[in-house]
């Protein structure tokens, strides 16, 4: 049982390591290092058991001392079966080789007499091999004269056909076995060409004739194949035809078929499958497909082998044309790379470029296309990594812009979460998307993205760099913030997306994409230390969060400018001075509140929640209503002439004894921050708004009754309930010192006008119960 508990492998590795120890020559030599430390050297020669005895008591109590030894007694256990088990091998292997032993002496005995029976045989057929050599000898020498004599006649009944053999080749156009016919037939003519066969040389001059004649027709064929006109060339060189004076006229024709020669779409969709796609290289055969673009390459690339066996001193012009065949793929590639694709459409592009290079450089050594290439298509592949940051840009762009359609249009309720969630998503995973696709070229093993890695690692992490500076850019253009004059055109709402959306880039995207980087895009170097690092995520954390704080205060300006042309229309429209006895709350407290629960609703969907802090205070703090202060109701009880006297007095020594409270903090990305500061900068509006006027008894009271009213909804809506009640008292005192007669309302009746408006309230919205 104990055997079966050890795993398979550590019972081999146990058996190997008693076989080496065995068979080693060194005793002294360690069998298995790894053994060796997971037993504390045990096995080694230079164990020493009263050392290991001492460390073990040491380290270890009792109970670890038992459970040792229980281990150790394993082990011996294991260790001994496995002895006999070698021993048993072992055994069983002596006792076979014993046998094997004892079947060889047996069969040898009797052989030496068998090898001197064969060694006779062998003799007598070496002497009867001998006689029928020398009887058959003079019979060879016939025999091989004979053969010479056939020969002959067989190169002369050549030299007689040849002129038939030449006709039948110009009607099947077999150019280059007439031209190899004749070749082969020149010695012989130029021997007895004006002797003996002077009647079919003359026969055959005339033929070949006709073939310079269909071969000068064929160079210069526009129907005619690359090849076909190079292979006319060719023979007529061996014709002995002047062919220099036809070596413009070809070069023109190749010039001419590298025009047609474009790269097009249908040939990179047809390329070969991806090498990344193992499932489907396994479904092809060993030699890929050829494409028509490849074969028409591989054709041109044979014109130009064709060309330099005609025109050795061509090598010039041969690799200008070569290196302009690169250069049009390359521009090619320059202006599809400028529409959107990915990584895998440029990769196979590169392919086949790559592949285009390599048939030319085997044509061209002299032209190093490998290094002209890759000069040229670093500038393909850095177009390529800026246009995918731009298409990036402009992705995000849009889901902005159209948030502010969907927003200006109310086609959506909560439409600037939708667009904040959707704008998130696409900064965050287009980036990552961006990058995986960036990675693909990194991973790619095209030899010329290879010698391009440190140059795509620069590349990517400067166009983050200048990605984020595009983006916060055009966040600034898309807020109006640029143009003053556009404030009014941009709806705040999106102001706001764009402040938490910076947020989260400087929060959560940044750190990512730096991740990101620093595991796949890490290296690089070539653009040189003294430029510093490409990319600086804190450079660009500190922009966003400026940027994030500017749209935060920005979206407070706009919403509190639209408080204050409110509040403008409820001051200057009515004669204060003539204002008759209040009623009932006016209706601008209505509307102040309508937009003020619009602009937290707004923020509800954009911002995170805060810590609501109630900061209250005692009598004594600004926290006190202006008709719960017993020394301004005494003061404002007075007569008239002492009252217009004594209240501007009564008013700054009440301020001197106020707690100081701070009103304006500094404003967090939080939705009670951003609802407070818009409510307190709409209630200081109010307060300005009111020392413009002049009031008489009626209309302080209607201010009185409006402000008072407004207590219980702005401390809803603000944390600062302390600041509130300040501004609030702050409003009813200015308005106190611009009145002819401040006489305020009696607490009861103002208490019944604003039950009557609440229960007003109620009836009209039932369901905010």
């Amino acid at each position: 049982m104990e055997v079966a508990d050890v795993p398979l492998d550590d019972k081999a590795k146990r058996m190997r390591d008693l076989l080496s120890s065995f068979y080693a020559p060194d005793p002294s030599l360690p069998s298995s290092p790894s053994k060796q430390a997971s037993l504390d050297a045990i096995n080694t020669s230079s164990f020493d058991p009263d050392q290991y005895m001492n460390l073990l008591v040491q380290k270890s109590n009792l109970e670890g001392l038992l459970q040792r030894h229980v281990e150790m007694a394993a082990e011996i256990k294991n260790l001994d079966t496995d002895l006999q088990m070698l021993v048993y091998e072992n055994y069983n292997k002596f006792i076979s080789a014993t046998d094997t032993i004892k079947r060889m002496k047996s069969n040898i005995v009797g052989m030496e007499v068998n090898m001197e029976q064969l060694l006779h045989k062998i003799m007598s057929v070496q002497s009867r091999s001998d006689g029928v050599n020398t009887s058959l000898f003079e019979k060879r020498e016939h025999i091989e004269k004979l053969h010479r004599t056939r020969n002959l006649l067989r190169k002369v009944q050549f030299i007689y056909d040849l002129p038939a053999r030449l006709g039948k080749c110009i009607k099947s156009e077999a150019y280059a076995d007439a031209v190899r016919f004749y070749t082969g037939a020149m010695p012989i003519f130029k021997v007895y060409g004006d002797s003996s066969f002077q009647d079919c040389k003359r026969a055959s001059e005339e033929a070949i004739a006709v073939i310079t004649k269909n071969l000068q027709g064929k160079l210069f064929s526009d129907s005619e194949s690359i090849q076909a006109r190079a292979e006319a060339a060719v023979l007529l060189k061996q014709l002995d035809f002047p062919v220099d004076s036809l070596q413009a006229k070809l070069l023109e024709k190749l010039e001419q078929s590298l025009e047609d020669l474009q790269l097009n779409m249908e040939d990179i969709s047809c390329a070969s499958v991806d090498s990344s796609d193992p499932s489907e290289q396994r479904n092809m055969s060993t030699t890929p497909p050829i494409t028509a673009h490849e074969a028409s390459v591989r054709e041109f690339a044979e014109a130009i082998r064709a060309y330099r066996v005609i025109f050795p001193d061509s090598d010039d012009q041969l690799t200008k044309l070569a290196k302009h065949l690169v250069t049009k793929h390359l521009q090619t590639t320059e202006q599809y790379v400028r529409n959107r694709i990915g990584s895998a459409d440029l990769l196979r592009v590169l392919r086949i470029i790559w592949t285009d290079v390599l048939l030319m450089d085997d044509v061209i050594h002299e032209a190093v296309m490998g290094d002209y290439c890759l000069e040229t298509a670093r500038v393909v592949v850095k177009e390529y990594i800026a246009n995918t940051f731009s298409h990036l840009l402009h992705d995000i762009s849009d889901t902005l812009t159209k948030s502010r359609i969907d927003q200006k249009d109310g086609l959506e309720k909560d439409s600037l979460q939708v667009a904040l969630e959707a704008s998130k998503k696409k900064v965050l995973q287009g980036s990552m998307d961006v990058l995986l696709d960036f990675r693909q070229l990194l991973d790619d093993e095209l030899e010329l993205l290879v010698k391009l890695k440190d140059w795509i690692v620069d590349w990517v992490q400067e166009g983050f760099q200048d990605f984020f500076r595009k983006l916060d850019d055009r966040f600034l253009l898309l807020s109006g913030r640029n143009n003053s004059s556009n404030h009014d055109q941009v709806l705040a709402g999106l102001v706001l997306v764009l402040a938490q959306l910076s947020l989260f880039i400087e929060q959560t995207a940044i750190p990512r994409i730096t991740e990101e980087i620093a595991a796949s895009f890490s290296g690089g170097g070539i653009r040189g230390s003294e430029y510093g690092p490409a990319f600086v995520p804190g450079e660009i954390c500190r922009m966003f969060r400026s940027t994030g704080e500017k749209f935060l205060h920005l979206y407070i300006k706009m919403r509190t400018q639209r408080v204050s042309v409110l509040l403008k229309k409820r001051f200057n429209t009515p004669n204060w001075i003539k204002h008759k006895e209040p009623r009932e709350v006016h209706m601008f407290v209505d509307l102040f509140l309508h937009e003020l629960e619009a602009i937290r609703n707004e923020v509800k969907q954009i911002l995170p929640e805060g810590l609501r802090k109630h900061r209250r205070t005692d009598s004594n703090g600004s926290t006190n209503s202006s008709r719960s202060n017993p020394l301004r109701e005494e003061k404002l009880s007075r007569s008239n002439t002492q009252r217009a006297r004594s209240q501007l007095l009564e008013t700054h020594l009440a301020k001197l004894f106020k707690q100081k409270v701070e009103i304006f903090t500094k404003v967090e990305f939080n939705q009670e921050s951003v609802v407070s500061m818009i409510v307190k900068l709409g209630l200081k509006s109010l307060q300005e708004f009111v020392r413009l006027q002049t009031f008489n008894r009626s209309g302080f009271q209607q201010i009185q009754l409006d402000i008072q009213f407004l207590r219980n909804p702005s401390k809803e809506i603000v944390e600062d309930e302390a600041a509130i009640d300040f501004l609030l008292d702050e409003v009813i005192v200015a308005a106190a010192e611009r009145c002819l007669d401040p006489i305020p309302l009696e607490p009861p009746i103002l208490d019944k006008l604003i039950q009557a408006k609440l229960a007003k309230t109620r009836e009209q919205n039932p369901t905010s119960q």
